[in-house]
């Protein structure tokens, strides 16, 4: 029965990892001009000797990167995700639970108000997110030890706090209020390979450092007490797994902006096929949280065209209808 279980894992991953490679593949030949996937195959494997000037820019310099990005930045939110949930209990926590969004925001908002661009902006983003959850800590810590539920509530007021500040430099500023908006909402348009290059260091690291807990983090399911009896040390897992989360939150949040309902969603849906267990739920819902955003992304720029919907926008017509009947079964 074990084998015939495991053997359906294994099988759920691969056929995840299937889908994945669908949605990147149409990620990068459909879109305003199709590219045939022989020439968008030939593109990425042997470079612009054979191709068209025009159909190497727009595989290798436009889609390419925004689809790995697309990738990178949806398995980030979801492992992320499936990681508070369990740290904090809560079938409703997400990956921007304890101020990352809030402290990407402001961040983002206030190198816009200055006239930054580049990466000054995923920079001030990314900063301004580890900072907050920082100072959360800090606030949560009491005799050496930090309570979820102190982080939780710490990181609420910090969002409060922020979100004001926010609003503020978008009232001051109003010169960059369509910028600020259009990163607010979330997406990837404009982006490229100096982005990926930003990020996905942080989203591997991050990743890796919650994988290599899953045990941790399955025993962290039980109670704090029953952790510790079975060998947990559970500050230091916690700090190590809160810390990988956020690294991946802050770096999906400072180069795409705020996509919600990704993190939320993709593990419960990955759960109910592959079972709590973070071995496989982990790279599970890695998988199919890139390919998800990668759909949406596609989405976003094929649905109205010439007009691009944010991304941010698309993951919460998907998102919301999913939180309000988890709501309905009272899932916390």
């Amino acid at each position: 029965m074990g084998a015939e279980r495991m053997g359906h894992r294994h099988l759920a991953l691969g056929a995840l990892g299937v889908c994945l490679g669908l949605s990147l593949g149409a990620g990068i030949v459909l879109g305003s001009v199709r590219v045939p996937f022989g020439t968008a195959v030939w593109a990425l494997l042997r470079g612009p000797e054979g191709v068209a000037p025009e159909a190497y820019a727009i595989v290798v310099e436009l889609r390419g990167p925004r689809v790995l990005l697309a990738a990178a930045v949806g398995a980030a939110l979801a492992s992320s995700g499936v990681t508070y949930q369990a740290l904090f209990h809560n079938d409703l926590a997400d990956p921007y639970v304890i101020g990352v969004s809030a402290g990407a925001a402001l961040g983002a908002v206030a190198a816009l108000s200055v006239g930054a661009g580049g990466l000054s902006v995923p920079v001030a983003a990314f900063a301004c997110a580890l900072a907050t959850v920082t100072v959360a800590f800090r606030i949560a810590r009491r005799g050496g030890r930090v309570r979820m539920e102190d982080l939780l509530l710490a990181g609420l007021a910090l969002s409060a706090l922020l979100t004001a500040a926010t609003s503020l430099l978008l009232v001051l500023s109003s010169g960059t209020l369509e910028q600020a908006l259009n990163w607010l909402l979330g997406g990837f348009g404009g982006r490229g390979w100096i982005h990926v290059a930003h990020a996905l260091p942080y989203l591997v690291v991050g990743y890796a450092l919650v994988q290599a807990r899953w045990r941790e983090l399955n025993l962290l399911l039980l109670s704090e007490d029953e952790a510790w009896s079975l060998g947990v040390d559970v500050v230091r897992a916690r700090r190590w797994l809160v810390g990988g989360a956020t690294l991946m939150s802050a770096a999906a949040a400072s180069v795409a902006g705020l996509i919600g309902f990704v993190g939320l969603v993709v593990p419960h849906l990955v759960r109910r096929l592959l079972g709590p267990d973070h071995r496989f739920l982990l790279p599970g819902s890695a998988l199919a949280g890139a390919a998800l955003l990668v759909d949406a992304d596609l989405l976003a720029r094929t649905a109205a065209p010439p007009v691009e919907i944010p991304v941010g926008v698309v993951t919460a017509f998907l998102g919301v209808p999913f939180f309000l009947w988890l709501l309905r079964r009272g899932g916390t």
